[in-house]
C-alpha cells in the first residue's frame, strides 16, 4: 500500500465545555488536534498508510497524544521524542453572532525546537508517494521552516508528491522573516496547494476582491485568483479552496472550487444550518482532496469528496475527522437526511 506522510504539530486542545466562555465555569475538555494530525486521522480512517511526524517531550500528556494518534491507526514511529512541552492551544467555541476564539499557548514547543538534520527523511520518505504539510508549520518557529524545506526537497528529489494548505496564522508569523517570504519558497515545492483568499494574499503576496463576511461569495473572482496563481507558481497541479459562507458562527455555507491547468470544477453546497465544531473542517478538505485524488475517477469527484468529508466533520466535535469512508461517500452521493440507521 501507498504511504502518506504529514509533517506538524500536534497540540493539546482544551475546550470550555458546551459554548461557554473561556473559564466562564472551572473546567475544560481535552483533546488533541493539529492541523497535519488532522489530516493523517481522516487519511488512516479511510484506510490509508499513514505517518505522522512531529517533535513531542518525554512525558504523560505526549505520551497520551501518540496514544491517541496510534488508536486512531496513525504511524507515530517517526516522532522524535525531545523538548520539554507540548504546545496548548485553547478554543472558545462561538454562537450566533459570537465568533469562535483560539488563544496558542505553544512557544517553545518540542517541535519549535527543531533544526536540519534532526530527521532521517531517507528512511522517513521510503515506500511514501506522498508527503502534506501546511503554512502553520513553517509559521512556528525558524527551524520548522528550515526543516519543512529540508524534508520537500527530499520529496522532489524521490518524486513524491507534495500537498499544502497555506493555513495563514497571523498569531504565529513572529520570529523573522515575513510570511510572504517563507511560504513563496515552499510553494515552489507544490503539487497541490490548498488556499483561501487570505492565505493568497498573506502567505503569496496574491489578492483578490473577496469579503468573506458579506454571507455570499462570488466563485468567478477565485476563478481568476486560481488563474493568478497557477499562472505566478508553474508547478502546482491544483489548486483547491474551501469557500464557506458565514451566516453566523452556527450556520455556514459550504462547497469548495478546483481548479486544474485546464479546468475549474466546482462542488454543490452544503447548507450547515447547526455547526458542532468547525475547527478541523478544512483540515479534513485537505484529507479528502489527498484521498480522491489517488482513488476517484476525475477531479470533479475528488472535489466532491472532500467537500462532503469537510462538510460532515463539522458535526463532529474535536480537530479529528472520526467520519469512515462509507459514511462520506453516502452524504457526497446525496444522502444528507441524518434519518436513524437501523
Amino acid at each position: 500500500m501507498a504511504k502518506i506522510v504529514t509533517f506538524g504539530e500536534i497540540m493539546l486542545r482544551l475546550s470550555p465545555p458546551e459554548r461557554e466562555l473561556l473559564l466562564q465555569t472551572p473546567q475544560f475538555v481535552a483533546t488533541f488536534g493539529g492541523a497535519e494530525a488532522n489530516v493523517a486521522v481522516s487519511l488512516a480512517n479511510y484506510g490509508e498508510d499513514v505517518s505522522f511526524v512531529t517533535a513531542l517531550p518525554e512525558n504523560p500528556i505526549a505520551d497520551a497524544a501518540i496514544a491517541e494518534l496510534r488508536k486512531l491507526k496513525v504511524g507515530t514511529d517517526d516522532i522524535l521524542r525531545t523538548g520539554e512541552r507540548i504546545g496548548i492551544y485553547f478554543a472558545q467555541a462561538g454562537s450566533v453572532m459570537r465568533p469562535s476564539k483560539v488563544v496558542y499557548d505553544r512557544s517553545h514547543s518540542s517541535i519549535s525546537q527543531v533544526e536540519r538534520g534532526d530527521f532521517d527523511w531517507d528512511r522517513i520518505l521510503q515506500e511514501a508517494t506522498w508527503f502534506h504539510v501546511t503554512g502553520i508549520t513553517p509559521a512556528i518557529a525558524e527551524g520548522t521552516a528550515e526543516v519543512t524545506l529540508e524534508a520537500l526537497g527530499k520529496c522532489k528529489e524521490k518524486g513524491i508528491n507534495i500537498s499544502c494548505d497555506l493555513n495563514y496564522r497571523k498569531k504565529l508569523w513572529k520570529w523573522g522573516k515575513p510570511s510572504v517570504e517563507v511560504m513563496a519558497e515552499v510553494t515552489k515545492f507544490v503539487d497541490v496547494l490548498i488556499a483561501n483568499e487570505e492565505d493568497c494574499q498573506k502567505c503569496l503576496g496574491i489578492e483578490v476582491d473577496v469579503d468573506v463576511t458579506s454571507g455570499s461569495l462570488d466563485v468567478d473572482k477565485y476563478r481568476n485568483l486560481a488563474s493568478r496563481v497557477m499562472e505566478t507558481y508553474t508547478g502546482i497541479k491544483y489548486l483547491a479552496v474551501s469557500l464557506r459562507e458565514s451566516i453566523s458562527a452556527d450556520h455556514n455555507n459550504w462547497s469548495g472550487v478546483l481548479a486544474t491547468r485546464d479546468g475549474f470544477h466546482q462542488s454543490r453546497k452544503f447548507n450547515i444550518t447547526h455547526i458542532v465544531d468547525r475547527i478541523g473542517g478544512g483540515d479534513a478538505f485537505g484529507a479528502g482532496l489527498i484521498w480522491g485524488l489517488n482513488h476517484l475517477e476525475n477531479e470533479q469527484v475528488a472535489l466532491d469528496f472532500a467537500v462532503a468529508a469537510s462538510a460532515i466533520k463539522q458535526t463532529i466535535y474535536g480537530d479529528f475527522n472520526r467520519i469512515t469512508l462509507n459514511e462520506v461517500l453516502n452524504l457526497m452521493k446525496g444522502d444528507a437526511s441524518g434519518r436513524v440507521q437501523r
